[in-house]
C-alpha cells in the first residue's frame, strides 16, 4: 500500500509500507498492558498506522479488527488509502466518536492516547456510553508513548524516505546559498529554500526555516526576519524539508563576507573548530546501548572543556520521522536506549549572547550498533 497518493489522479507516488507488520506490533504492545482495543487520534500515528495522509481521522484497533472513523470529506480518500480497514463514517466533529460505534465494543478495555486524546474527548466518550444504561460498556485506559515508542526504529521504507528528504534538504541548502547576494535579507534565504523545496518535490518545510545573521545567531530558534545579512559574520541556517510524509533537519553556519570581503574573524574560527569536533566526536562515539543522556555527555564534555560550556544549553539531537521532533532524545533527560534503526540528529550548538552563534547539525541512522550520517551538506562553510 502506498503512503502518499496524488488525488489529482489518484496516482500511488510513495514507497510501499508494511502495514500489517506494524498493525500486529501495536496488537502486542497494547495486549502486554491487559487492553483489547486502542483507539489513535495522532495524526502521525495514524498516518504510521494505517496510510491515511488527510487531517481529520481515529484509528481503532482491536485484537481481530481495525476500524477507520473519519467524516464525509474525508471518506472517499479514506476508502483508498486505507483499503483494509473497515470504515466507519462519523457524523459532525471527529472527537465525537458515535455511542453506538463503542457500544459495538462490549465488556473490552480500550486504552486510548493520553498525550493525544483531550480532557473533553475522553468525558465526552465516557458520558455518552454513561447515557446508554448499558452496564457491558467498554472501559477506557490512558497509554502515553505507545506507538511513538514503536516508531522510534524505522524500517525499510521509512528509512528511504528519510533518505530521500535529507538529500532533497541538502540541495535546497546549496541552492538558497549559492544565491546569497549584498543586500539579501534573512527571509531572502528562508525564501530560496522554500522555493526550491517545493518546487522539487517537497510537501512542506519540516518548520520555519531559521536564518539567524550576526547576533541574531546566539538565539537558538530565531526566525527570519526582514533584517539584511550582516557583513563579515556567521548566519545560522536551520532547515528541513516533507517529502513523501517524512522529515529532514540540518543545520549549518556559513560566514558571510558581504561588502567588506572580511575573513572569518579568530573567535568565530574558534567557536566553530569546537562545534564541528563535538558534531564529528559525539557522530564518532555514539553507539548502540547508549541512553540519550550519555550520548548528550559526549559533545557536552568536549564543549566544556573548550571553555563554552556555559554556552551550549539544548539537547545534542532528537529523533526525525514523520515529526520533525520525536524519540529518542539526545539530552541531559534522554532515557531511551540507542538502537539500530533510530534516525536522530546530533546537533550541538554555542550561542553568545551579543556576538552571534554556530551550530551544526547532521541528521544520522544507527547502523549495525553505529551513527551513519545522512547528511551531505559540507561542513567547510562558503566564504
Amino acid at each position: 500500500m502506498s503512503l502518499l497518493l496524488n488525488f489529482c489522479g489518484l496516482k500511488k507516488v510513495a514507497i510501499s509500507a508494511d502495514f500489517t507488520t506494524r498493525i500486529d506490533q501495536v496488537r502486542n504492545s497494547f495486549e502486554q498492558q491487559g487492553l483489547d482495543g486502542f483507539i489513535i487520534a495522532s495524526p502521525a500515528n495514524r498516518t504510521w498506522i494505517s496510510g491515511f495522509t488527510g487531517t481529520s481521522g481515529v484509528v481503532v484497533i482491536t485484537k481481530d479488527a481495525k476500524y477507520f472513523v473519519t467524516d464525509s470529506r474525508y471518506w472517499e480518500q479514506a476508502r483508498i488509502e486505507c483499503p483494509d480497514f473497515e470504515l466507519v463514517e462519523s457524523i459532525g466533529a471527529i472527537s465525537s466518536l458515535s455511542t453506538e460505534f463503542l457500544m459495538s465494543f462490549t465488556n473490552t478495555q480500550l486504552g486510548f492516547e493520553s498525550n493525544h486524546v483531550t480532557v473533553d474527548q475522553i468525558n465526552n466518550w465516557r458520558s455518552s456510553l454513561e447515557q446508554s444504561g448499558n452496564n457491558d460498556r467498554p472501559k477506557f485506559g490512558s497509554v502515553s508513548g505507545l506507538i511513538e515508542a514503536l516508531r522510534m526504529v524505522k524500517d525499510h521504507q521509512e528509512l528511504e524516505a528519510l533518505s530521500k528528504a535529507v538529500y532533497l534538504g541538502d540541495r535546497a541548502f546549496k541552492e538558497a546559498t549559492t544565491d546569497i547576494q549584498l543586500g539579501s535579507t534573512e527571509k531572502d534565504v528562508a525564501w530560496l529554500i522554500q522555493e526550491y523545496a517545493i518546487t522539487h518535490g517537497a510537501s512542506d518545510l519540516s518548520f520555519p526555516s531559521i536564518v539567524a545573521s550576526g547576533e541574531h545567531a546566539a538565539l537558538p530558534h530565531w526566525r527570519a526576519s526582514d533584517s539584511e545579512l550582516v557583513s563579515g559574520s556567521g548566519v545560522v541556517i536551520d532547515m528541513g524539508v516533507i517529502l513523501d510524509g517524512y522529515c529532514s533537519d540540518l543545520t549549518r553556519t556559513i560566514w558571510f563576507r558581504g561588502e567588506s570581503s572580511q575573513e572569518p574573524s579568530d573567535q568565530f574560527l574558534r567557536v566553530y573548530d569546537v562545534v564541528r569536533m563535538a558534531q564529528e566526536m559525539a557522530i564518532e562515539r555514539i553507539e548502540a546501548g547508549m541512553l540519550g543522556s550519555e550520548a548528550h555527555e559526549i559533545a557536552r564534555t568536549i564543549i566544556n572543556e573548550a571553555g563554552y560550556g556555559d554556552f551550549f544549553g539544548h539537547g545534542l539531537g532528537h529523533g526525525v520521522g514523520l515529526d520533525v521532533h520525536e524519540e529518542p532524545r539526545l539530552s541531559p533527560s534522554g532515557d531511551v536506549e540507542l538502537a539500530d534503526g533510530h534516525v536522530v540528529t546530533v546537533e550541538p550548538g554555542i550561542y553568545i549572547p551579543g556576538w552571534g552563534g554556530v551550530r551544526i547539525e547532521d541528521q544520522c541512522v544507527m547502523e549495525n550498533g553505529r551513527l551513519r550520517s545522512l547528511t551531505t551538506s559540507s561542513k567547510n562553510f562558503p566564504a
